[in-house]
Order: structure tokens, then C-alpha cells, then sequence
């Protein structure tokens, strides 16, 4: 059960003490205190735990701090909407806000492995007006021999050229705890010229002890599903993160490992956009470069990333993650999915133009059906 506090209740206000002591008459019922902080609004919920079958709504539903009860059916306690009664706010972070009704392209480099090709990326995508973007400092490979990354020796000239340039959140993957701790003494020694929003891969999918470190911290997070596991098994993970703490997540599908995806890199799985967005609170992002993984050209013209990235926009998508690189030939990490920066700009255009179409969709719906 999760009861929702009305907008001016704090975690440390009466209210909520109420709410816990009324909860203790309850055998075998524990209270968790949380708050969600929102893009416009900050909620304050609290949840009971155990045994709560037999617990009425209808003494909370009385008190005047209380927003609303909401009985929990699904298993996504933290993140799940809950059949449409628990109210999605969203987050911002460092001036950006992400949530189900926003949309933002992070066009950048899958792995950094150089200052030229950071500031040459960069530089791109303020030409765009983007702020937002993806760089790999830590690399987990398939292969013990392949470019691991460059860890915390690039942070100190990604994050100076990201505030030369305008770059507000950067995703970049994490695969341990350590690099968390790396991440933030950066950012500090840079005066937070940027921000960074952690992400964790595919290969760390189940990683729970790095999901409940990340859910400890106040940086975002972007969830990357894994690549072999169920849909419901990646809501769970991101529960881990939710549960401990940390509700500021982005969840992302990025392709599912199997060779019914052929020739394709990853089985694409957008489809499941519009689900993840009916059964959580959790804004939607699409990787179309992991899911192609090459730069292939249909006989319209256009490339596979552009029609796999358009199928995740035009269902709802709030977010596309794709590969960039200055000199794909060059690059140390997932060089033939990456876009050209000559190509960028008309990829942005057309996720424009698709996400247009997805809002005409929506409009189309509300006048016609109400």
C-alpha cells in the first residue's frame, strides 16, 4: 500500500508521522518514507510493507495530509503507476527535465577515446542546440582484449568540454562502484561544469549490487535493459534502484541478444515503449545504434537507425540514444554503427519530425475519442 501525500507535506511534517503510527497498529506492517522528486513537483509517499492485505484504506483516506491510498497490485512498488493511480512527475536534473511528456535526443560517442573527438562532438551538437549526450568513460567488452575505456583520465577534459560547449547531462555507463565515486570527484574538480546521468548497461542488467549502490546516489540514472532477460526482469532491476532510494530513472531498450534479429546487430524491442510507459512512471529512452549496429541504407535512402530509432518515437519514446564519432574508422568502440557528424543533423531532424507526427497522433486521439 502507498499513501501519497498531498504537495506541501514534508517527510519530516506531523502528517507523515501520523501516517506511520496509524500503520503500526497493523501486525506485521512496516513504513518507508520517500520522496519522489519531480521535474515541477516533489511527492512524499509513504509505503507499507508485509502484510497489508487486511489493512482498510479508509483510515488514511480520512487524514488531512493525505493525497491519495493506493493498494498495491502490481509487483513494481516503487515505479509502478499501479493502474493508473499513482501520478507520474517525472525529474530534473542540472536544468533538464525528463519525463513522460518530454523528449530529448543524446546523440555521442559509445566509448571516449579522444580530447579531439569530445570537443569535435560536442561542437556538433551545440551547432544543434542539444545539451544532452552520451560518452563512455568505462567500457565493459565482450573480449578482455578489446578498449576497456579510459576511465577517470578523460573525465577531466569530457566534463571541461562539455561546459565550454554547453552539454548539461551526459550519460555514461558505470560498471562498478568505484567509478561512481571517480564520476562525482570529476564533476566537483570541475566546478559541475556538467552533469551526468549513470548509466548502467546491458551486461550489468542484473548487477544488483551495483543497481542498489546507484540507487543510493542523487545522480539520474539511465537503465539500459538487459539484452537477454525478460521485460518484467528489467522493471525488477530497476525497482532495485527505485527501492533504494533513487527515483530519477530512465529506462532504455536497446535490442534483445538472439539471432531472430539477424541481420540486425539486437532483435529490436520498441514496441514495448507504450508498455513500459502504461506499467511504470519511468520515461522511455530507445538505442537504435545498438540494435542495428551498422549503417545499413535501404533503397529510400534512409538507414536503418533512422527507421529502427523512428519505430521507438512514433509509439511514445522520450528519449533517443545514438552512437556519433568524428571518424567512425577511428573509433575504439562500435565504430560502423556510428553516425557521421554530417549525418547528425538530419537525423535529429527526422526524430523531429517523427515526434511531431507522435504528439499529432495523440492530439488526433483526444479530439476524436475525448
Amino acid at each position: 500500500m502507498i499513501i501519497v501525500m498531498r504537495g506541501d507535506v514534508t517527510p519530516q511534517s506531523e502528517a507523515v508521522a501520523e501516517v506511520v503510527r496509524t500503520a503500526a497498529r497493523y501486525q506485521g506492517v512496516e513504513t518507508q518514507v520517500r520522496t519522489i522528486e519531480g521535474a515541477t513537483r516533489s511527492l512524499t509517499e509513504v509505503y507499507l510493507l508485509g502484510s497489508t492485505a487486511a489493512v482498510p484504506k479508509e483510515p488514511f483516506e480520512e487524514m488531512t495530509g493525505v493525497e491519495r491510498v493506493i493498494r498495491v497490485r502490481a509487483k513494481y512498488r516503487a515505479i509502478g503507476r499501479h493502474e493508473g493511480e499513482a501520478v507520474e512527475v517525472g525529474f530534473a536534473y542540472n536544468g533538464v527535465q525528463f519525463g513522460q511528456d518530454t523528449f530529448h535526443l543524446m546523440p555521442g560517442l559509445c566509448a571516449v577515446d579522444s580530447r579531439h573527438s569530445v570537443e569535435a562532438t560536442f561542437k556538433v551538437l551545440q551547432g544543434l542546440g542539444i545539451a544532452t549526450t552520451r560518452a563512455g568513460a568505462y567500457k565493459p567488452r565482450t573480449s578482455p582484449y578489446d578498449f576497456q575505456g579510459h576511465g577517470k583520465a578523460c573525465l577531466p577534459y569530457v566534463f571541461e568540454l562539455a561546459g565550454k560547449y554547453g552539454i548539461r547531462v551526459i550519460a555514461m555507463e558505470v560498471t562498478h562502484e568505484s567509478h561512481v565515486a571517480e564520476i562525482l570527484e570529476a564533476l566537483e574538480a570541475s566546478g559541475n561544469a556538467t552533469g551526468v546521468m549513470l548509466q548502467i548497461g546491458t551486461r550489468n542488467a542484473q548487477n544488483f549490487e551495483l543497481l542498489k549502490a546507484v540507487g543510493q546516489q542523487s545522480l539520474p540514472v539511465l537503465y539500459k535493459r538487459g539484452m537477454g532477460i525478460t521485460l518484467d526482469e528489467s522493471l525488477n532491476a530497476c525497482e532495485y534502484i527505485a527501492s533504494s532510494g533513487n527515483h530519477r530513472i530512465m529506462f532504455c531498450l536497446r535490442g534483445m541478444k538472439t539471432n531472430l534479429g539477424d541481420p540486425h546487430r539486437n532483435f529490436v524491442d520498441f514496441a514495448h515503449v507504450p508498455v513500459v510507459r502504461r506499467l511504470t512512471r519511468l520515461p522511455v529512452c530507445v538505442d537504435p545504434s545498438h540494435a542495428v549496429g551498422k549503417r545499413f541504407v535501404g533503397p529510400d535512402g534512409l538507414e536503418d537507425i533512422h527507421q529502427v530509432a523512428a519505430q521507438g518515437v512514433i509509439a511514445g519514446a522520450n528519449a533517443v540514444l545514438a552512437d556519433m564519432h568524428p571518424n567512425p574508422a577511428e573509433a575504439l568502440c562500435d565504430g560502423p554503427q556510428a553516425l557521421l557528424p554530417s549525418q547528425v543533423e538530419h537525423f535529429v531532424r527526422d526524430m523531429q519530425l517523427v515526434r511531431k507526427a507522435y504528439l499529432d497522433r495523440v492530439e488526433l486521439r483526444r479530439r476524436m475519442l475525448g
